[in-house]
């Protein structure tokens, strides 16, 4: 019996043993089946990881390729928009001289009629079609300049211009407006110096006050110039009819005119709505900042603010020919001046004959240079003053010309520049060689007080 025990002892034990055994290598089993999906989890997801690396560098690489044709597409456009630019400023050239050409002969020979007139009638219509001239002349004027500005043709020329000359040609250039219209003109500039183009400054400020004026009937205009730190603020004050606030950035865009035009005003002489168009352009171009606040029916106040400067030696006053356009200078001095003309174009050669003429001028003419040397190598002529347009025939030019003639003659003879077309580069040129600078349509009251200074002188 105690065998028997021991033995069931014996067997209970082994088979606990075995179950033990078999626990621990069923553990084990589990254990690596559970290392293998772990290893055949991390292939697949390696697989995977290999895959969106596959997919990511080819939409990479499609990225690329088309940032790379974006790019290419980009500089293709940039190339033709700088050769469209080029292009469209050697058209502005020629349109400057071909398009005012006509108009030149046209203001020439309106001139010359309205002198022989001997009716009332007569005389009207001359000054009729003069206005319309001078009206398409500004227009025209006008749209060029805005072209070149926007084709960046023109560039400032820095300088310190002298505030009060500034304010100075512009009280002068609109001294008659102001009295006809019985407005009052202030100004005050504490004798300051900016640092900006004085011709493009000049324009902005005229093209502002000739708003102001225009859109004013009682009161008057203000100008005035005040430091602030180191910048220089100038404002335009009107007691003008204002202008709404909802309107401020329209009237900076071409051809936009306010529809409550004065009542005393005359409408054939109404702006062209281009003044302020090249205002904004140019304080754009010269990096200074235009502000504007209005009131309707009590005026409106234009604040231009830019760096201020040094005084120079060389600081610009008015315009050249400001000068030359007081009638105290205009007299009949011009009787048996002898007058040498150079102009390629027919029509305004024959204008411009005609009316000379009409002065008591002695011509000869020419239309390129050889011919003018010609004419001056003549000993029994002797050249007073020349005149003669910029762009002439063999491409040669009227300043280039002068300078030959000046040289053959071995006199500094009083010589004229006409163009349509004015540069800088000519503009230093005229003034290095002591030439006078007059711009088509020439106005014949203009050049006829100019060659009496020249005469006089």
């Amino acid at each position: 019996m105690n065998k028997l025990n021991a033995n069931t002892i014996s067997k209970d034990e082994e088979i606990r043993r075995l179950k033990k055994i078999n626990q621990a290598l069923m553990d084990h089993v589990e254990r690596s089946m559970d290392q293998q999906g772990s290893a055949f989890s991390i292939f697949q997801t390696a697989i995977n990881l290999e895959g969106q690396i596959k997919r990511r560098t080819q939409e990479l690489s499609t990225t690329l390729a088309h940032l790379e044709r974006s790019n290419h597409e980009l500089q293709t456009a940039k190339d033709n928009a700088e050769r469209s630019n080029l292009s469209k400023t050697q058209f502005l050239a020629a349109a400057s001289h071909d398009v005012l050409q006509p108009l030149n002969a046209a203001t020439l020979l309106v001139s010359s009629l309205s002198t022989i007139q001997n009716t009332d009638q007569g005389e009207r219509l001359c000054g009729q079609i003069d206005r319309s001239l001078q009206t398409m002349t500004a227009l025209l004027r006008s749209l060029l300049y805005i072209t070149r500005l926007d084709a960046g043709d023109i560039q400032p020329e820095w300088q310190s211009v002298s505030i009060k000359a500034l304010f100075d040609s512009i009280m002068s250039d609109f001294e008659p407006v102001i009295s006809q219209k019985n407005l009052k003109f202030r100004f005050a500039h504490k004798d300051l110096h900016v640092h900006s183009d004085p011709t493009m400054l000049r324009r902005i400020l005229q093209n502002i006050v000739a708003n102001a004026i225009y859109y004013t009937n009682d009161g008057g205009v203000a100008l005035i110039a005040g430091k602030h730190g180191d910048r220089v603020r100038i404002r335009i004050a009107d007691t003008g009819i204002g202008i709404e606030e909802q309107q401020y950035e329209k009237i900076f865009q071409e051809f936009h005119r306010c529809n409550r035009i004065p009542h005393t005003q005359d409408q054939p002489d109404a702006g062209l709505g281009l003044g302020l168009a090249i205002v904004q352009r140019m304080v754009r171009t010269l990096n200074h900042s235009l502000t504007l606040n209005s009131r309707v029916g009590q005026g409106s106040c234009f604040q231009l603010s830019m760096l201020g400067a040094e005084p120079s030696i060389h600081t610009p006053t008015s315009d050249t020919m400001q000068r030359f356009t007081n009638d105290a200078v205009v007299g009949s001095r011009l009787h048996n001046t002898n007058i040498l003309l150079i102009e390629n174009d027919l029509d305004v050669l024959s204008a411009m004959e005609s009316l000379l003429t009409q002065w008591g001028c002695k011509l000869r003419t020419a239309t390129a240079t050889q011919q003018a040397l010609d004419i001056v190598a003549d000993k029994t002529w002797q050249t007073h003053i020349i005149i003669a347009d910029q762009h002439l025939d063999g491409d040669d030019l009227g300043t280039t010309t002068i300078n030959h003639l000046h040289t053959l003659s071995g006199e500094n003879i009083p010589a004229v520049i006409v163009t349509a077309n004015p540069s800088k580069e000519l503009t230093r040129e005229a003034e290095k060689n002591g030439i006078e600078v007059l711009l088509k349509p020439v106005k014949p009251a203009q050049l006829r007080a100019l060659l009496t200074h020249l005469v006089s002188d």
